[in-house]
C-alpha cells in the first residue's frame, strides 16, 4: 500500500551532502518525492512510496549521512498524490 510523509531535519544537515544522500537512499527503496534546503539551515523532504520502504527511509533521515549531525526530525503523514516520477533534489 502507498504511503507518503512530510519531513524537517534539523542540526548539521546543509553543506554535508544530506540532499545527495537522500536522494540516493530513497532511489534504493523505490521512492518518489523530493529534498530540499530551506532558509534556516533545515532539509524538507517528501516521499512517497510503500510503508516499509517509507519507514526504513524514515528511519535513515534521523541519522542522516556520516558527515551530518541531526539533531531533530518533525514527520508528518501525508496522503500520496502519485506526482512524483523519481526522487529528485529540489532548488
Amino acid at each position: 500500500m502507498k504511503s507518503a510523509f512530510f519531513a524537517v531535519v534539523r542540526g548539521s544537515v546543509q553543506g554535508v551532502a544530506f540532499r545527495y544522500y537522500a536522494r540516493l537512499r530513497a532511489t534504493e527503496l523505490g521512492l518518489t518525492g523530493y529534498v530540499r534546503n530551506l532558509p534556516d539551515g533545515s532539509v524538507e523532504l517528501v516521499a512517497e512510496g510503500e510503508e516499509a520502504a517509507l519507514a526504513e527511509f524514515e528511519r535513515w533521515i534521523g541519522r542522516g549521512p556520516p558527515s551530518a549531525e541531526v539533531s531533530d526530525v518533525v514527520v508528518t503523514a501525508a496522503r500520496p498524490r502519485g506526482e512524483y516520477r523519481s526522487f529528485v533534489i529540489a532548488g
